[in-house]
């Protein structure tokens, strides 16, 4: 399985999420699966989303979008967001 791990701030966190919400057919047309949405406890307007991907490929062109880049800028997202592209290996219980 292939997932996209995105670390970034955003400027107010409610302001983020309904325009992410509302981007959601984008990413699923450009190959995503879901996603978990995550907020840092210590500082909530940094924000962690984990996506399962179709691909790799898929998820690096996602990121490289102009289009991403201006619903991120409309959505508040402070500096360069950290893009972690990965490979499940294990699955583990505990």
């Amino acid at each position: 399985m292939s997932y996209l791990l995105v670390k970034q701030n955003v400027g107010e966190f409610n302001k983020w999420k309904s325009l992410y919400d509302k981007h959601s057919d984008t990413r699923k047309a450009s190959g995503s699966k879901g996603a978990r949405v995550f907020r840092n406890a210590s500082n909530p307007n940094e924000t962690v989303l984990l996506f399962e991907w179709n691909n790799i490929e898929n998820a690096r062109k996602f990121t490289q979008s102009d289009e991403l880049r201006l619903r991120m800028q409309e959505a508040g997202v402070t500096g360069q967001p950290d893009y972690y592209f990965l490979d499940e290996v294990e699955r583990t219980s505990a």
